[in-house]
């Protein structure tokens, strides 16, 4: 296991990437070496538009990295079986030579390619935000002259994957664009998330515009003594608890603070990016302990799936099925995620079957994958 100050150096670097993405490929060489692996990768999939929103990568050639990304339509198909919730749980390391045997021989023809010239043993690749328009991996490559991972850099990542997820949401957020002190008030001003810069028990140091309209209308957050506050008492304990260990430990905040659920006329989520430490965070706003970002909830299927729906003739409730299987969850998951009974989700997958002309759950994903537009590499910057 790390040691205490290593660890904290390395949550340190990962929420830097959230206010300086540049930063990716020396975070991820910190990471590799934590673990001993010889090169890294981290990905932001847009699935909505079939595209990588971004790819940084540490220890590898750019001609490695385009070869992976070559790959990308056998890759969809990957994510969509080995990410699948019951095979990877979120935030949980996956070995992938542990499941290759079961990707048929084009997945071992695609893995052998992207292992054997840089003499890879084995790649480990974690889900770090899995939502219906993204899916975000982070993956760690051991060369054969190491060993193969054991269990000591396994508890590792799952001691960063929190911050790493939480980094990533705000990079999303953020639209991948960097933050810079002399900027800040006109940066902030141009996202279309609220942005709120809180110091101490939540003191408002600074509110950007689409914050300011919320403050202005109560809803879904308010200003109560220069305080910020929340009106569901649970929702402001959870976002009070992350904002008091952004200052006090942030290694401690853990999962805390992302996709914090607050109630009110539309869905919205709150993260807590912690700024109390660390030298480029600090510089952003003196005194700062945290910015709070609030974004409107997902709503409605992504653009293709939806389309698919549309070519099917499937329902609404049957689409919502559709999106969550094609998302890598189980039929009791998607039960149990749309309020639903089983027998009544079992009752729309039939249903779904009869109007795509399939017989399996297996086939139709299969027929997703088939006319969902694979993902695309990210265009050059």
């Amino acid at each position: 296991m790390l040691a205490p100050e290593r660890l904290s150096d390395l949550i340190g670097r990962i929420y830097d990437c959230a206010i300086e993405p540049d930063r990716w490929p020396d975070t991820l060489a910190e990471i590799c070496r934590a673990i001993e692996c010889a090169s890294g990768i981290i990905l932001l999939i847009d699935l909505e538009h079939s595209r990588h929103k971004f790819a940084y990568s540490w220890g590898v050639s750019p001609q490695w990295v385009q070869r992976y990304l070559a790959y990308s339509p056998e890759l969809t198909g990957f994510y969509r079986y080995l990410f699948r919730r019951q095979l990877c749980p979120d935030g949980e390391p996956l070995i992938l030579s542990h499941y290759i045997d079961a990707v048929g021989p084009r997945g071992q023809e695609v893995y052998g390619d992207l292992t054997k010239p840089l003499g890879i043993l084995d790649m480990m690749q974690t889900v770090v935000l899995r939502e219906m328009r993204r899916l975000a991996v982070i993956g760690a490559n051991r060369h054969e002259s190491v060993g193969a991972l054991t269990a000591g850099e396994l508890a590792t990542m799952r001691l960063l994957v929190p911050h790493i997820q939480r980094a990533v949401k705000i990079v999303d957020i953020l639209d991948v664009r960097k933050i810079e002190a002399q900027t800040l008030s006109a940066t902030l001003d141009t996202f279309t998330a609220a942005v709120v810069i809180v110091g101490d028990r939540g003191r408002i140091f600074h509110a950007n515009a689409a914050a300011r309209r919320m403050l202005a209308a109560r809803e879904p957050i308010a200003a109560v003594n220069g305080m910020l506050s929340i009106r569901d008492a649970k929702a402001g304990h959870d976002l009070a608890d992350a904002i008091a260990l952004a200052r006090a430990d942030e290694g401690k905040i853990g999962s805390g603070g992302i996709g914090i659920a607050l109630p009110g006329e539309e869905p919205t989520l709150a993260h807590v990016l912690p700024l109390a430490h660390g030298d480029l965070r600090t510089r952003l706003v003196p005194q700062a302990t945290a910015a709070v970002f609030i974004t409107r909830a997902e709503s409605g299927p992504p653009a293709d799936i939806a389309a698919l729906a549309a070519s099917f003739g499937l329902t609404p409730a049957e689409t919502r099925v559709v999106e969550r299987l094609a998302g890598g969850a189980t039929l009791p998951e998607v039960a149990k995620a749309l309020d639903i009974s089983w027998m009544t989700a079992k009752t729309h997958l039939h249903h779904i079957f009869s109007k795509t002309g399939v017989s399996r759950q297996a086939d139709l994903i299969a027929l997703i994958d088939r006319l969902v537009p694979p993902v695309q590499r990210p265009k050059p910057s």
